[in-house]
């Protein structure tokens, strides 16, 4: 049987996830903590592990009344190391170090699942408020890497921004409109091979993306400096 997930919205817009097996499960983010329970007990889950994508208030709020109100055990920064592997009903989930929006982002990846936290949203990427652009860089190539059909599950709902910048910056992209039209409030979700088509951030060596930078006179020569000009735009 196949890893699943599940989403729980809270807050404004804070995606929070239960990633679970055929009896154990692991909640990432889990400000829904009361939801989390619930859905557990309902599927006669055991939760195992309780861990964030990063350590932003908004992302570990709700951790202490899971692990108090359950046997499962924490697994901080110190414990995901780069390609670690936290194993559920005999299945893998992967750890990805993804430093950039902050220094101690991750992303997990079970099966055809990437819990990408602030590091991927749909359409868009986090802010670097860890001040490294090359390292926050380095990390979006590595996901651009897998697989086209690999789903996107975010930290945040920020798809409607997301698409309007997306719009600004480049107005005759005709696979906006459909990328909106299979937006789903209950569920965000996105391909990755959609997010090739419509992420700006994901784009920069597409030609498209690169006329646009020359018009506005930024630099391209490098694939480097691409991604520096994109993230030197504001609407």
């Amino acid at each position: 049987m196949p890893l699943h997930v599940e989403q729980f919205r809270y807050g404004r817009d804070n995606l929070g996830y239960l990633v679970f097996g055929r009896s154990e499960a692991m909640a990432v983010d889990g400000g829904a903590w009361h939801e989390i329970l619930e859905f557990a007990d309902t599927r006669g889950l055991r939760l195992l592990y309780v861990t964030h994508t990063h350590g932003h208030h908004d992302h570990i709020e709700g951790s202490d009344r899971l692990l108090e109100t359950s046997r499962a055990r924490l697994l901080g920064f110190q414990e995901l190391q780069e390609g670690s592997v936290i194993v559920l009903d005999g299945k893998p989930v992967r750890v990805y170090r993804t430093p950039g929006h902050s220094v101690d982002s991750v992303c997990f990846h079970a099966g055809r699942y990437l819990l990408s936290g602030d590091t991927l949203f749909t359409g868009t990427i986090g802010n670097c408020f860890s001040g490294n652009l090359r390292a926050f860089y380095e990390s979006i190539r590595r996901l651009m890497a897998l697989p086209g059909d690999t789903v996107i599950f975010p930290g945040h709902d920020y798809m409607e921004p997301a698409v309007a910048f997306a719009r600004f910056l480049e107005p005759a992209n005709r696979d906006l409109d459909a990328y909106l039209d299979r937006y789903e409030p209950d569920c965000v979700r996105s391909l990755l091979r959609d997010e090739r088509k419509v992420n700006p951030y994901l784009r920069f060596n597409d030609p498209a993306i690169i006329a646009i930078l020359k018009e506005r006179g930024l630099p391209v020569d490098s694939e480097w400096e691409r991604w520096q000009s994109l993230m030197a735009i504001e609407e």
